[in-house]
């Protein structure tokens, strides 16, 4: 045994044993008294129990730090989507809102273009330019009544084209109202005219009146050679109806198609009057003119009355707006005839109609007053401020 050990054996043997020593024997300061219950058994089954037990403490912590990781990720995605709903609502919005701030720029633009070439057909130099083919023929008998060829003669394809309209076909003749077509020619031939032009939404400036045996010649031979011989009244000069007697004599049969206007005949009382059936020679207007049937519908439509008290005043005024490329519906006397001034009520559409009426009858008070019937565009009350051309050409 070494000297050292020796030597710690021996204060050993001095000092003695612990519980010799008494109380004031200095303890460890790392030791802690513990109540009997807290002290913790000690050993193999302690160390695996403490050993699961973290493990469970462990995984749970794990468990739910997954959870909040998880949960977290949902309200980030959920928050994404809010905003992606919201800006994909916004989005859809926004192209609705761009859709319809075309499509109205598109409507705006096409009504726009619609009224101006409207204007542009209704224009006296165009209605001159589309009406210088055509002529109307009137055949006339004594007691007879008179009938209608409405013509064109298309000189760049050499062939005369027509429609025969019969004297008892019913339809709105200027300042008489829904009458006999053939009663349009006692008020004279410019009543006619209109009278024709305002049907077939044709403009017809010119005529020629035959004895009816011409007339009936022409339609059964589907030829017009000879007629301007035949003529017993026109409103062209002799330089004209001699060009239109050269052209006639230098066409075909063959290029000549001269077709009755299809009617329905009603019986009323002793009389037969004949309903006109204008669809059925919807592709020979179409073909001729150029005119579409239903296209009448896109003119301005009025309806004039007689507020003036004169006789025949609103016929007149009736006249010179089919004339003017509009579309008269009916001619008929006001409430009363005491209307001092010309009113030009505008019903359905734009007040620029409106102008465009007074500008022909060239006097009026223009006054917008929608209303919900589709009969009419403008209602014209003629009142005594109004006078004719032909009576201001008088004058003049």
């Amino acid at each position: 045994m070494s000297r050292r050990s020796r030597k710690d054996r021996a204060g050993e043997g001095a000092l003695g044993t612990p519980a010799e020593q008494g109380s004031d024997y200095p303890r460890r300061r790392t030791h802690v008294e513990r109540e009997p219950h807290e002290v913790m058994a000690t050993g193999y089954r302690t160390s695996r129990r403490s050993s699961k037990a973290g493990k469970r403490a462990r995984k749970n912590a794990k468990s739910e730090r997954r959870k909040a990781q998880v949960t977290e990720r949902v309200r980030r995605t959920g928050a994404g989507i809010a905003r992606g709903v919201v800006v994909g609502l916004g989005g859809a919005v926004a192209l609705v809102l761009v859709l319809f701030l075309v499509a109205t720029g598109i409507n705006a633009a096409a009504r726009w273009w619609a009224e101006r070439q409207a204007a542009e057909e209704t224009s006296p130099e165009a209605i001159k330019e589309r009406a210088k083919e055509n002529l109307l023929i009137i055949g006339t008998g004594e007691n007879q009544g008179a009938d209608f060829l409405a013509v064109r003669l298309d000189r760049d394809n050499e062939q005369i084209l027509g429609i025969a309209i019969p004297d008892g076909a019913f339809m709105e003749v200027p300042g008489q109202g829904f009458e006999r077509v053939g009663d349009s020619l006692r008020a004279g031939p410019d009543v006619s005219l209109a009278t024709i032009s305002n049907y077939l939404s044709v403009p017809f400036e010119k005529y020629v009146i035959v004895d009816k045996a011409t007339y009936q010649s022409a339609l059964t031979d589907q030829t017009l050679r000879g007629m301007i011989a035949a003529v017993t009244e026109s409103n062209l000069e002799a330089a004209e109806l001699q060009d239109i007697a050269d052209f006639a004599d230098g066409v075909s049969t063959e290029s000549v198609a001269l077709v009755p206007l299809p009617v329905k005949p009603i019986s009323l009382g002793d009389q037969t009057f004949f309903e006109p059936q204008r669809e059925e020679v919807a592709e020979l207007l179409y073909s001729w003119w150029g005119v579409k049937v239903g296209a009448e519908d896109t003119m301005v439509r009025v309806i004039v009355y007689n507020g003036a008290g004169i006789p025949g005043i609103a016929g007149e005024a009736a006249q010179e707006l089919i004339g003017a490329g509009m579309r008269v519906v009916d001619t008929k006397n006001a409430d009363r005839f005491d209307y001092g001034q010309t009113l030009v009520v505008v019903q359905n559409g734009d007040t620029a109609a409106g102008e465009r009426v007074r500008e022909v009858l060239r006097v009026g008070e223009v006054i917008d007053q929608p209303s919900d019937q589709d009969v009419a565009d403008i209602i014209v009350i003629i009142g005594q401020d109004y006078e004719p051309a032909d009576a201001e050409q008088t004058e003049g």
